[in-house]
């Protein structure tokens, strides 16, 4: 029998659903590939022994051993370019960054040689490698632990990127990227790992590429990502209660980016909105409202509009916190704009 995807999951009789925590959909994830493929392991800061900075591997030193758990030193360049090296030698290497800002340490490794490889030795060398971990803001995490750097890595060619925002997204997403034999950065949010939702207990993977409709409607498309995707579906659901519809995708893959999902959508309800959690300037968000402005333009009543955090380094203060963050009170304004707005 097929692995069952996203598109056939709950069209097929039998499976048991359960009700689990971001932290331990992937862990199950990373478990049950490592019990399939001998070559996995997994390499970080505080992976083994602590169970994980936000106990996303709690219980698999255990399971697995200190050669296939593997605490590193914090020295990102150092365990990345060895996660690199081993992947190319035909080891399929997760890397955990505690968070994406450190990632930034090991930028070298990631963009010229993980993204490059590939393409450099003519298919020589494979890269199946994820590089996964907490990405965005949380709460009072001061300017240097805050950066979303989605829009970044899918800036460069060679690299998938991923942003789930659900248990069942980020379960069957995180399978297909560590099968998968190309780098894949991974983002997760440290504000989620505790949220639950809905996950088979049965095997299933999520394809890469391929966005969702997290909630139909007609009158507008909101569009987003990672965590944003709930405040979308904040707004949606305020919205419903005024007598309006809109339209929630969820990107899920950045690059590979299901652009034609992104049309369909905006063709039926005519107006946009990208939410983002990045700041504007050279932004994802940018790039996907000029796809939309650009390829569809004639579907449009109106402009695409775009929010995002506050051009500014994200403070520590809990109280200006919310003036900076893309929140739903920033959200709303824009979204009842582009709904009185015509082109």
């Amino acid at each position: 029998m097929d692995t069952p995807t996203v598109n056939s999951i709950f069209t097929q009789t039998g499976f048991k659903m359960r009700e689990i925590a971001i932290r331990d959909a992937l862990k199950e994830a990373m478990s049950e590939e490592m019990r399939r493929d001998g070559n996995i392991f997994l390499m970080g800061e505080e992976v083994g022994s602590y169970n994980g900075a936000y106990k996303c591997s709690k219980g698999m030193l255990d399971e697995f051993g200190a050669k296939r758990v593997i605490d590193t030193p914090i020295a990102e360049c150092g365990f990345t370019g060895i996660g690199i090296g081993a992947a190319m030698a035909g080891l399929r290497p997760i890397i955990e960054f505690m968070t994406f800002n450190f990632s930034l340490v090991a930028i070298d490794q990631i963009l010229n040689t993980a993204a490059k490889a590939r393409y450099m030795s003519a298919g020589q060398f494979k890269l199946p490698i994820v590089f996964r971990g907490a990405g965005g803001a949380a709460y009072q995490l001061g300017a240097q632990h805050t950066n979303s750097f989605e829009g970044f890595y899918a800036y460069t060619p060679g690299l998938y990127v991923v942003a789930p925002s659900t248990p069942f997204d980020m379960k069957g997403l995180l399978k297909s990227s560590i099968r998968d034999d190309n780098p894949v950065v991974f983002f997760e949010s440290e504000l989620t790992y505790s949220m639950k939702g809905q996950v088979p207990e049965e095997e299933y993977v999520i394809p890469l590429g391929v966005a969702d409709i997290k909630k139909e409607g007609k009158d507008i498309t909101l569009i987003s990502w990672s965590k944003m995707v709930h405040v979308a579906l904040e707004c949606a659901a305020d919205l419903e209660k005024e007598g309006i519809s809109a339209e929630v995708i969820d990107l899920r893959t950045l690059r590979p980016l299901d652009t034609q999902a992104i049309f369909n959508s905006v063709s039926k309800t005519h107006r946009a909105v990208v939410i983002q959690e990045m700041h504007a300037v050279s932004s994802y968000g940018a790039y996907i409202s000029h796809l939309i402005s650009s390829e569809i333009m004639d579907e449009l009543d109106a402009p695409v509009a775009l929010v995002s955090s506050a051009e500014a380094p994200f403070p520590y203060s809990k109280g200006i916190e919310p003036y900076i963050m893309t929140n739903k009170s920033l959200v709303m304004p824009r979204i009842r704009a582009t709904l009185n707005q015509t082109i």
